[in-house]
């Protein structure tokens, strides 16, 4: 498996589905990586459990928001 720069995590796909699926694909991935803010208590930290369901370790909420990143 190659990973170059221009495609970095999307490069497991190899030569398939073409550039713009790649490159949109890889600002989902980098956004959602990114360490999220809690709406309740300011703190970075909040996890991803599933698709829109949010945990914040520090205050101990479940809640729900964006799929992939948390909505501001």
């Amino acid at each position: 498996m190659v990973k170059t720069k221009k495609i970095k995590s999307a490069g497991r796909f190899g030569t398939r589905y073409g550039k713009r699926p790649k490159t949109k694909l890889i600002k989902v991935e980098q956004k959602q990586r990114v360490r999220q803010k809690c709406h309740f208590c300011k703190r970075l930290g909040v996890k991803r459990l599933s698709k829109g369901i949010w945990n914040c370790p520090k205050c101990k909420k479940k809640f729900a928001s964006g799929t992939f990143y948390l909505d501001n």
